[in-house]
């Protein structure tokens, strides 16, 4: 077969065409061994493969789509549209989509009967399911093992992120897999099908459950064999491509010993999905090694597996369930793992996480843990643990319901934009020969996203640069103006630090990093800055937020200011310097506030880079509520609009914390109404990825975690039920429905090519996202995003993501 390598210059010669090679009919089945359900099932009867290109370099997709006879199509859309089915929901039916990656195990087979049988593993299956596509005999055999070699070359290429052409035959060969396929159906025992179950990816590969679950029936012997026979043919195909543990760091001398318990060590292994147990006897220890660092270590009988420092991006997540710590550890090259240790009750689980979390706590606040108040430990203990790794017995059919409501509504609702414009400029009157790829090359990226909630419009920063775009009836974005200079009323450039639209949008607030005392108007009307405000000679400008959450639909002319250590209002009316002196709140010491919000009312919550939070109901007072600090420094803050919920962004985690006093004297009264009691504190819930999602990011992108600033979804009258945030090329949504039910994994993502600089929910919506890339401005579906799998977080974008739900992409310059 590598004697047709050279054919592939010619398949991957032509950069600009997104199909390498096809395989134009053929039939797709999925191939389910020891499912009650049966063992083979045909997914297309007729059916064409495809290897295509992807935005990202290097990553390839495997595409096999239905191919249907003539009429068939439109009698089928037909019967769709009579039971309410959505063309978004036949897409999935249509096509079936695996990144080319060596996890697959992408195979072919000569059959006796002369078919040709291409095969790879279903990594979202159980044990032993694979898909296969059986070519029709009428593709010539040629161009069947063209394709097998372009697969190869493929995985190749995302392996090694390089060009196949310089491997050898030798490198090659290695994606050429001999997995032999299953037998036929009547070789399977009925009672391995019963007794085979499937692995979680958030369990170890093999649990010791501290809840027993019912006994389950003895099977025969020649039936426990052949489970036997299978769960060691598992074992060995793990063994074969497992991850291995990377060397361990040479650990500092211990000072003080804060935490020191035994466990069984697991490691996440990016193949299989699952943790696999390295060692049954290991010993944590969780030392102090001066000056404010902490270490982690983990030894076993006979090696030390790994140590490193305890700090924020180990990314910690108790769960007491499963007496689990799950965390992430990152060598010298940059690489990013996820470890499990399994502690054997929770008495000692909970030693090992107070110590760890007062090294945590200590490192980031360089202040002893002993000084903190009881509350405020129990808060941030409370704050780490993971809520609900798995769903609760019972509850799984009726969450699947729930997710396949939710989605049907979603493409319901975005049917109508069905004919969303791909990426164009934004120039439709110019010739193709015209058209900018992209954006001029002036040193500047997009940086900055300000959603108008009064008008359809968005802007978005760029250098000195502002871009306008529209908001179009279906949902897609189009260009409508750029405003080519922001400059003084004096005529000197600057690139603005951060905007807010104010006065029914028609004014845009400006700040410059080089006047921290200052603000600036830019009329939107004539797009040019017609008034500098003086703020106060001695009190700068941090950040600053609308009176109320919606007053930029009205004409208010307040808003709020924020220096490192004082809260106060703006009044651009006043003469001479805008901050209004009776209503200022000064702290004597430095409190580095660095994020305010305001609810519908006109509460306000204010937050720091020490990482605590404060609510007032007025300005001028003290807080009437102070949550105490995690660790890291928050860097944005969103307040939902009955004040309910306060959302803060860390760099590695958001913390949404209930407001709402459950009990005590001001039981029913919000946190910015009245002071919690002692026995009513705040209920904080800490918003991570899980580890291994954020160990397979790391992975991919070579980037650490790092949140733009969340945002709930907002209008008038419209509840909060959605999250949305970014880090690197990722953007997040959480739903707000299944966080404050404990769910697992309550999040969805897309992958974009590039790293995503802002993102925010179109107002009045939370199904359509405008996300800010570098060079491009895009809004999509948020029924797009897909749930955290390898496949997912590996991308396959187009584009900047990858164009599925996407309402075009944007780009000025």
């Amino acid at each position: 077969m590598f004697m047709l390598r050279n054919v592939g210059k010619y398949l991957f010669g032509d950069t600009s065409k997104e199909t390498i090679i096809d395989l134009p009919q053929g039939q797709l089945y999925l191939v389910r061994p020891l499912s009650p359900k049966g063992y083979s099932e045909l997914i297309f009867k007729d059916a064409a493969a495809t290897i295509r290109r992807t935005a990202q370099e290097f990553q390839y997709q495997l595409i096999v789509q239905r191919a249907y006879e003539e009429g068939e199509e439109e009698l089928l859309a037909d019967e769709e549209d009579e039971n309410g089915a959505d063309g978004a929901l036949g897409t999935e039916k249509d096509e079936r989509i695996f990144l080319l990656d060596e996890s697959l195990h992408f195979r072919s087979e000569n059959r006796g009967s002369g078919e040709k049988v291409f095969a790879w593993k279903d990594l979202s299956g159980d044990l032993g399911d694979h898909y296969e596509f059986v070519c029709d005999r009428s593709v010539p055999p040629a161009t069947q093992s063209t394709f097998e070699l372009a697969a190869i070359q493929c995985q190749y290429e995302r392996k090694y992120r390089t060009s196949h052409q310089s491997a050898t035959e030798e490198e090659l060969r290695q994606f050429q897999f001999s997995d032999p396929l299953l037998p036929a159906p009547e070789a399977v025992s009925d009672s391995a099908l019963a007794t085979t179950s499937r692995t979680s990816g958030t369990q170890p590969t093999q649990p010791t459950q501290p809840k027993q679950p019912k006994q389950p029936k003895q099977p025969k012997q020649h039936d426990a064999m052949a489970v036997k026979s299978s769960r060691e043919s598992k074992e060995s195909a793990a063994a074969e491509t497992a991850t291995a543990a990377p060397p361990s760091a040479a650990h500092p001398e211990p000072r003080e010993i804060l935490a020191k318990e035994k466990a069984e060590l697991h490691l996440f292994d990016f193949n299989s999905s699952t943790f696999v147990m390295q060692d049954p006897g290991v010993v944590a220890t969780v030392s102090d090694v001066g000056t404010w660092q902490y270490w982690l270590q983990i030894t076993g009988k006979d090696k030390d597996w790994l140590g490193q420092p305890v700090i924020a991006d180990i990314n910690p997540v108790f769960n007491f369930e499963y007496l689990s710590f799950i965390f992430n550890h990152y060598t010298p090259d940059g690489s990013a793992y996820s470890w499990l240790l399994r502690f054997q009750d929770q008495e000692t689980e909970e030693r090992f996480q107070e110590g760890l979390m007062r090294a945590l706590w200590e490192q980031l606040n360089e202040m002893k843990w002993t000084k903190a108040k009881d509350n405020d430990r129990e808060y941030v203990l409370e704050a780490f643990q993971d809520l609900a790794m798995e769903d609760a017995e019972g509850e799984g059919e009726e969450d699947e319901d729930e997710e396949e409501e939710e989605d049907e509504a979603d493409e319901v609702a975005e049917d109508e934009d069905a004919d969303a414009a791909r990426s164009e400029h934004y120039d439709s009157d110019e010739s193709d020969e015209d058209v900018e790829t992209r954006p001029e090359d002036d040193g500047n990226v997009n940086s900055q996203l300000a959603v108008g909630y009064k008008h359809d419009r968005s802007f978005v920063v760029r250098g000195s640069k502002i871009g306008v775009f529209k908001h179009t009836p279906n949902n897609n974005l189009e260009f409508s103006t750029n405003i080519s200079k922001v400059q003084t009323p004096n005529g000197k450039l600057f690139s603005p630090k951060k905007v807010m639209l104010h006065a029914e949008d028609s004014n845009m607030i400006l700040q410059n990093e080089q006047d921290p005392h200052s603000l600036y108007r830019m009329d939107l009307e004539y797009g040019k800055v017609v008034d500098k405000w003086k703020v106060h000679d001695d009190i700068s400008v941090g950040t600053f937020a609308p009176e109320k959450k919606f007053s930029q639909m009205t004409n208010e002319q307040t808003f709020l200011g924020l220096s490192r250590n004082a809260l106060y209002r703006i009044d651009p009316r006043l003469a001479g310097d805008k901050l209004v002196e009776s209503e200022l709140k000064q702290y004597v010491s430095k409190n580095d506030f660095s994020a305010v919000a305001t609810t519908e009312k006109g509460y306000i919550a204010v937050a720091s880079d020490k990482g605590d939070i404060r609510m007032f109901d007025r300005l001028g007072i003290n807080a009437k509520t102070h949550i105490p600090a995690l660790g890291e420094p928050i860097i944005g803050l969103d307040v939902s609009a009955d004040g309910r919920w306060v959302l803060a962004t860390c760099r590695t985690y958001l913390l949404l914390v209930d407001a709402l006093q459950k009990d005590g004297k001001h039981e029913g009264k919000l946190g910015f109404e009245r002071s919690f009691s002692k026995e009513s504190k705040p209920q904080p819930r800490r918003l991570g990825l899980q580890p291994s999602h954020v160990a397979q990011f790391q992975h991919e992108t070579g980037m650490a975690l790092s949140f733009t600033p969340a945002r709930f979804n907002t209008g008038v009258d419209a509840s909060e039920t959605s999250v949305v945030t970014a880090t690197g090329p990722f953007i997040i949504t959480w739903n707000v429905k299944k966080v404050l039910a404990g769910r697992r994994d309550p999040y969805t993502i897309k992958r974009y090519a590039e790293e995503v600089k802002a993102d925010n929910f179109k107002y009045g919506s939370d199904r359509n996202v405008i996300v800010a890339l570098p060079n491009e401005v895009n809004m999509v579906a948020k029924q797009s995003f897909k749930k955290p799998t390898r496949e997912s977080i590996a991308g396959g974008g187009g584009g900047g993501g990858d164009g599925a739900g996407s309402g075009g992409e944007k780009k000025f310059g």
